[in-house]
């Protein structure tokens, strides 16, 4: 065929939708090129350069046919060809370009650029496309029955979700690993620390820095977001932070002796000897040549534990702005789905990972615990290798970034129900007491209090599973009242506890399936929030927008621990009063602790019902309100203000809250 065309490839609604490539979408598979260039292939031809059909993808040159309508519908579309009349090709005549820009020939009211052929290349698969994506076990070689093979890979969910895809796997192995390095770290500081001798005040410290990271959030997501390293936003950065994880570990086990004849000899009397070595290892030139055989000291350790909280964190982040992008790209029915399985596996590896390190420590000593948290962050990077994300995507300015978080801040649909959610949080006051009193008063070991340590984590877990398989089509509303009546329920049985009554059982066993209980609700809780908190994230600035969320809802739960100390002073409930056996102030602070809980119900008209409320309030060009996005934004950078203010009184004035 030579000359201007006579027909062109079109989808069945093409009055409604262009197909176009989204850079919204950085994480489709090249097997989703594959499958959708072979569908248009078959009507190619040698006169592409008029723009019929280019690499499998279409474009139709009308400017009220290019106009892109994703939601338009989410089925796969068939394409046929259909004729050009005589007007339409002196259009295409006029209009169409290579370049990519508006031709001297464009109307002036155009204010947007025409994609080019290979800008469409360059550019993911659009989400209809991405849709049919996931279903290859046809074409897949595997031995696995089709039964097993489609319950890893679910045919009705696009490729790009589905996580254990080799693409795909480091995002899950990322959660495994945040929750494996949380239960080794977290027996490992609480104990080594005093191991070491540190006071009260330096144990403060060391949690302190160990935590700081975690206020930085928002700017390691809105750095990745705006950023690119290496091309790109969101891997380098994730590799990036494994590495100092990894390097901080290192060199705690270089530069000191962590084995448990170190630490013994450090608690021993021979305190000439041990400064000698200090001496000696201080003024040793060369390194390699020192004898390593003292403990870290407490300002080394805190510094270690500073770049593995940076780290850390900075990993997390790049882990939950991946998962908020490709959570845009779940259908329906299936949504939430993504976010449940990275947060089952988180606390799958903090289950396993707290018991392990209690026993590895106590086994071993701190040296086997710091080996595998130098080791493990290292396992992750060939598959951070492997990880599918388009390189040197677009990036908006980080003006039109900041305007657009601000814009959707504004927004009803976001600071009203996270206004539900920091409410909520803040009213979740415990009892400070609490452990005191099972200690003290019911002479719990401190292996049955790790033992309810453990519990928790293992109930937590099962929560996460429970909401996943049972509850995740429930409304929001439904869960947080049934969950919330729950918790007050047993929370309630506490008072029993106190005034002996356990109906024959063992205190400790009335007192594990109290507080266990109360982290399996805990554990059902947390989903409806995060995969809230996904859905209000702008495209492209999904980093700074959900470490901002995460920020404001984990600060109420700092602002409540501050509430619960505050409410020790009410009754006295010192360990001394407790000894004589006055428990009224115990039972007093339980049942007033347990109605601030339950209060946090009132609030739940706030909360949205389901998602399509959520996304039915962000469409409503009424809600909008400036005052509402400037409290939200005013309480967020406040409660990261309080949070940067008392980690660094921790380090520059320890004891100031009265620690000794």
């Amino acid at each position: 065929m030579n000359g201007t065309p006579t027909s062109r490839i079109v989808a069945e609604d093409e009055l409604n939708l262009g197909f176009k490539r989204p850079s919204s979408s950085p994480y489709l598979s090249d097997r989703d090129d594959d499958k959708f260039n072979a569908g248009c292939n078959k009507h190619d031809n040698d006169d592409d350069e008029y723009g019929e059909v280019r690499h499998g993808q279409v474009e139709l040159w009308k400017d009220d046919i290019r106009e892109q309508n994703l939601a338009s519908s989410r089925t796969p579309r068939s394409l046929e060809m259909v004729p050009l009349n005589e007007e339409d090709n002196a259009a295409e005549e006029i209009d169409f370009n290579y370049s990519g820009h508006p031709s001297e020939y464009d109307d002036e009211e155009i204010d947007h650029e025409r994609p080019s052929h290979h800008a469409n290349y360059k550019h993911p698969l659009p989400l209809e496309n991405a849709m049919i994506s996931g279903d290859d076990y046809e074409t897949s070689r595997t031995c696995l029955p089709k039964s097993l093979y489609q319950y890893i890979f679910p045919p009705t969910t696009p490729r790009a979700v589905q996580l254990f895809r080799p693409e795909n796997i480091a995002v899950p192995a990322c959660y495994l690993l945040v929750g494996l390095l949380q239960g080794l770290s977290g027996p490992f500081t609480n104990v080594y620390p005093l191991d070491l001798n540190a006071s009260e005040a330096q144990q403060a410290t060391i949690s302190s820095l160990k935590s700081l990271p975690s206020t930085f959030k928002l700017v390691f997501g809105f750095i990745s977001d705006n950023f690119p390293m290496m091309g790109y936003r969101r891997k380098s950065y994730m590799l990036l932070g494994w590495f100092v994880t990894s390097l901080s570990m290192l060199a705690l086990l270089f530069f000191s002796d962590l084995s448990k004849e170190a630490m013994e000899r450090n608690n021993s009397g021979d305190i000439e000897d041990y400064a000698d070595q200090r001496v000696q290892f201080a003024n040793a030139k060369d390194l390699s040549t020192t004898s390593f055989g003292t403990p870290p000291t407490i300002a080394f350790l805190s510094f270690s534990l500073l770049l593995f909280g940076t780290g850390f964190w900075l990993a997390d982040v790049m882990g939950d702005s991946i998962v908020a992008e490709k959570a845009k790209l779940e259908p329906e029915f299936s949504r939430g789905h993504l976010q449940s399985t990275c947060y089952a596996c988180r606390f799958f590896g903090l289950m396993i990972a707290a018991p392990c390190s209690t026993v590895i420590y106590s086994t071993y000593g701190p040296k086997a615990v710091v080996v595998l948290m130098a080791a493990l962050p290292a396992s992750i990077v060939p598959l951070i290798y492997g990880l599918k994300e388009t390189k040197n995507v677009p990036v908006a300015s980080t003006k039109e970034q900041c305007a657009e978080i601000y814009q959707t801040v504004c927004s009803r649909a976001v600071w009203q129900p996270m206004g539900f959610v920091y409410l909520y949080n803040v009213l979740q006051v415990g009892n400070a007491a609490w452990k005191q009193f099972l200690k003290t008063v019911l002479g719990f070991t401190s292996n049955q209090l790790n033992a309810l340590l453990i519990a928790a984590y293992v109930l937590l877990w099962l929560g996460i599973m429970a909401y996943k398989k049972f509850f995740i089509n429930w409304s929001w509303r439904s869960v947080y009242v049934t969950t919330t009546l729950l918790n007050g329920i047993f929370s309630a049985l506490q008072i029993l506890l106190i005034k002996g009554i356990t109906f024959g059982l063992s205190p400790f066993i009335f007192a594990l399936g109290d507080d266990a209980f109360a982290d399996f609700i805990g554990g059902i809780q947390f989903l409806p929030t995060t995969i809230m908190m996904v859905h209000l994230c702008p495209s492209g600035s999904e980093g700074a927008s959900y470490a901002m969320f995460t920020t404001m809802s984990n600060s109420a739960y700092t602002l409540a621990s501050a509430f619960s100390t505050l409410l020790l002073g009410v009754w006295d409930v010192s360990k001394e009063v407790m000894e004589r056996g006055e428990l009224t102030g115990m039972v007093n602070l339980t049942a007033l602790t347990t109605c601030i809980q339950v209060s946090g119900v009132l609030f739940v008209g706030l909360l949205p019902r389901t998602k399509d409320d959520l996304s039915n309030l962000h469409a409503d060009p009424m809600s909008g309100s400036k005052i509402g996005g400037f409290i939200f934004l005013f309480v967020t950078f406040s409660s990261v203000l309080y949070s940067l203010v008392v980690g660094v009184l921790n380090i520059i004035k320890p004891g100031w809250a009265g620690e000794s």
